[in-house]
C-alpha cells in the first residue's frame, strides 16, 4: 500500500544549505512544509574511512504524487555527491493536517 502523504529528509553540512534545500522545496509546491532540525552528528562511511560531522535534517511534508519531484528537485540542488534522500509514509495523524499539506502542494 502507497501512502498518500510522505516525509522526505535529507541531511546537509551547514544551517544556510539546509534553508536553502527547504526553501527551494516549499517555494517550488513540491512540500507544503519542511522543517530543519540540527545540528545533529552524523557518523558515516566515506572514501574508505569513518567520519563524524555535524549535519542539518530536512523534512519535507509532501503527497504521494509530488515526492518523484521532490526528490530529484533536493539531488539536483545538493551540495553533496551522494545526498541521503530518504522518503517516510505517514500512515496516520490529523486529517485537517494532511488535507493541508496536499492543497499546499496545488497551488501555482
Amino acid at each position: 500500500m502507497i501512502s498518500e502523504h510522505l516525509v522526505v529528509s535529507t541531511t546537509t553540512d551547514s544551517e544556510s544549505a539546509a534553508r536553502d534545500l527547504a526553501a527551494g522545496a516549499v517555494e517550488a509546491r513540491l512540500g507544503a512544509c519542511a522543517q530543519i532540525v540540527g545540528p545533529i552528528t552524523s557518523v558515516y562511511h566515506w572514501e574508505g574511512r569513518v567520519n563524524t560531522d555535524a549535519e542539518w535534517r530536512i523534512e519535507v511534508k509532501t503527497a504521494a504524487d509530488r515526492v518523484d519531484d521532490l526528490v530529484e528537485h533536493l539531488k539536483r540542488h545538493h551540495s553533496y555527491d551522494v545526498p541521503e534522500v530518504v522518503v517516510t509514509p505517514i500512515v496516520g495523524g490529523s486529517e485537517d493536517y494532511l488535507s493541508w499539506v496536499v492543497d499546499e502542494t496545488r497551488k501555482a
